[in-house]
């Protein structure tokens, strides 16, 4: 039999979609949060002819509350963030119980947490950590190890970058802009000189071409840094980047140093905390772009060199929809037992080059 699995957050924006994505690969999660109420109606629509899906009862920021919903084995999915402010006691939880965990975060500072802190905990519990298991950042992930196996001992550095090409309108969830605004003043990370290294966001660019056209990323601290060096000894340096910024990427570019310093003046963060939900609060809880929205990750591999010895381009669907397909696979996957080690795990490490290539394929991530 399966093992179980279990949502919190299925009552916002990603959380909804993860939902559908599930049962739509025949899954029956169960639908946990504070208040079985709001879940009830969405439960009843996802359960069809065979009944509603089981709810329960759970704070995501209290550890116990998260433990009495799983035991060991069971599969443990989250898409509440912001994850630094709301995620800790739900990977603490998973960690101790020896069950297997997914989020959604994009949160760089979060993600090493999850490989640093609580990775050593789910070792010694057989628990197995996926995070960050969405856009952010398995294309990335899954570009740089297919261009990591191309290049062979040939590879010297990594460079990984994001792009989105969509229709007019608010871009991003109101859940991911409070996100992206909680971690300015957070340290950020890369993988400089064969070793991981503390850096701010934001202060190296690359230009990638996608199509014919030059994108602008600015760094910012992936899981590619943590986890594509153990796939290749001879890689001395990981770089991913974001073209998210457009017309203000120059800006952005400029700004990054100044975050460490004021993250350091009493009361900034607990300011920026507060400026990040009032400004959240007057953006729509989902994204509202419209027309068609495409998502593209590329990754180049250079040997000591500097020459470019590979290349992979991935083409995918808009993140949202993405996050949830892949969130949805790797659930079921690791519900089928499918998951292969302990501890805090890359998505490459988890589930091995070919399948991973083959589950993001059904999540619409692809080679065009």
């Amino acid at each position: 039999m399966p093992a179980r699995i279990v949502l919190l957050g299925a009552t916002g924006h990603t959380g909804g979609l993860t939902a559908a994505a599930l049962t739509a690969r025949g899954a029956r999660p169960v639908l946990a949060g504070r208040d079985p109420a709001r879940l009830a109606p969405l439960a009843r629509q996802l359960g069809g002819d065979a009944g509603p899906l089981d709810t329960a009862t759970a704070d995501v920021t209290d550890e116990a509350s998260v433990r009495a919903l799983i035991g060991r084995g069971d599969v443990l999915v989250t898409t509440v963030g912001p994850f630094l402010r709301h995620g800790e006691a739900a990977v603490a939880a998973a960690a101790d119980a020896g069950a297997v965990y997914l989020d959604s975060t994009g949160e760089p500072p979060f993600l090493r947490r999850v490989f640093e802190e609580f990775g050593p905990r789910a070792e010694r519990s057989g628990a197995a950590l996926l995070t960050a298991f969405g856009h952010d950042y398995v294309p990335g992930v899954l570009a740089g190890a297919l261009a990591l196996a191309e290049a062979g001992d040939r590879a010297h550095r990594v460079d990984v970058g994001y792009s989105r090409d969509a229709g007019p309108g608010q871009g991003f969830s109101r859940g991911t802009l409070v996100s992206l605004l909680g971690v300015l003043l957070e340290p950020g990370h890369a993988w400089s000189g064969g070793r991981l290294v503390t850096e701010p966001a934001g202060v190296h660019d690359w230009r990638f071409d996608v199509a014919g056209r030059t994108r602008r990323g600015l760094s910012v601290g992936g899981s590619e840094h943590l986890t594509l060096p153990g796939l290749a000894p001879s890689l001395r340096t990981v770089g991913v980047y974001l073209d998210w910024f457009g017309p203000a990427t120059e800006v952005a570019h400029r700004l990054a140093p100044l975050g460490p310093v004021l993250g350091r003046v009493p009361g900034a963060p607990a300011g920026l905390t507060r400026l990040a939900d009032l400004i959240g609060s007057r953006f729509a809880t989902a994204p509202t772009t419209q027309g068609p929205s495409r998502t593209h990750v590329v990754a180049e591999v250079r040997d000591a060199a500097g020459e470019r010895v590979a290349r992979v381009r991935l083409l995918g669907p808009d993140p949202y929809p993405m996050t949830a397909d892949l969130l949805a696979w790797a659930a079921v996957r690791a519900a089928e037992g499918g998951v292969q080690g302990t501890g805090a795990l890359g998505p490459v490490q988890a589930f091995g080059l070919a399948e991973l290539t083959a589950g993001a394929a059904t999540a619409g991530v692809v080679r065009p």
